[in-house]
């Protein structure tokens, strides 16, 4: 670069130093430039070594894998995970399909897509509870399950019919195709379908924040989601708790999977075996989950 500038520099003139300086500005904005290409070429180049796997699915486990990932990213810096929600059936869907290589699931693999897809092989990863929740100004501080239902299902519809305040009750749920509701209306709903009055919401963390934002709300979320922001309600007199819930005796519970498409190997394998782990398991109680060893 110096050469270049030094054989621009021969001038005789005034308008000639002009000149010259224009093209030094002009050499040293190109130099500039390639220098820029040339970073980014090997960063690129760089990103293109490493190791990749794609994740997908339950929001509900989102939050164990992510923190799993990003420790596991911490000891291999040649490997980048990527995780994403969408629900627990998109991302069965998306592992079956191919374009990516874990699935995550709040709820077990349905018949149905067992048959579509017979190699699909679950891991059991963590326990969870489904927790309902309403308002923190709520006075109510536990419910039947038989109550659960029929408010779900929209043949309770105020809250004073349950021993609460005169205020219709505004129903929150997943949607269709969450892992969440499949297991919520598989243990509490018993075939019932939720009133069409419902608000739909496409994580656990949009049903917490609409049921906080609305005294007359009632939804679900996991356990994991569980704050102070929400009131979390006993069912059928047993609290939710992470010791309710690897015991056995909260009755709104469940298992929470990672899924391959066929037996997992290579990253996959070393991957799940770190959520495994006991680094890994306690990520899951970190995260508030109850860890299956």
């Amino acid at each position: 670069m110096l050469i270049l500038i030094k054989s621009v520099l021969n001038f005789d003139s005034g308008d000639q130093m002009r000149d010259n300086t224009g093209r030094i500005m002009g050499v040293v904005v190109c130099f500039i430039v390639l220098e820029a290409v040339l970073l980014l070429s090997a960063c690129v180049d760089n990103d293109s070594k490493k190791q990749t796997l794609k994740i997908a699915g339950s929001t509900t486990a989102q939050p164990i894998v992510s923190k799993a990932a990003e420790e596991y990213m911490k000891k291999d810096r040649e490997v980048f995970i990527s995780v994403q929600g969408g629900g627990s059936g998109t991302g069965i869907r998306m592992v079956s399909e191919g374009s990516i290589d874990i699935a995550m699931s709040s709820r077990e693999i349905k018949q149905s897509e067992y048959e579509r897809y017979p190699d699909l092989r679950p891991y059991t990863i963590a326990a969870d509870g489904i927790v309902v929740v309403v308002h923190p100004s709520n006075p109510i501080n536990g419910l039947a399950r038989e109550q659960v239902k029929e408010i779900f299902s929209g043949e309770i519809t105020n809250f004073k019919e349950i021993g609460g305040p005169d205020r219709e009750i505004v129903v929150v749920i997943r949607e269709s195709g969450s892992g969440t509701r499949a297991t919520f209306e598989e243990l509490v709903m018993d075939g019932e379908e939720p009133t069409k009055n419902a608000l739909q919401k496409p994580s656990n963390g949009a049903v917490k924040a609409t049921v906080t934002g609305n005294p007359n709300a009632i939804g679900y979320i996991g356990l994991g989601y569980v704050d102070n922001t929400a009131k979390a309600l006993k069912i059928d007199g047993v609290t939710p708790s992470t010791d309710t819930v690897k015991d056995g005796s909260y009755p709104v519970s469940r298992r929470l999977y990672v899924i391959t498409k066929g037996e997992a190997t290579g990253l996959s394998k070393d991957f799940i075996d770190f959520i495994l782990s006991d680094e890994g398991q306690r990520i899951v109680e970190d995260e508030g989950f109850v860890s299956i060893v």
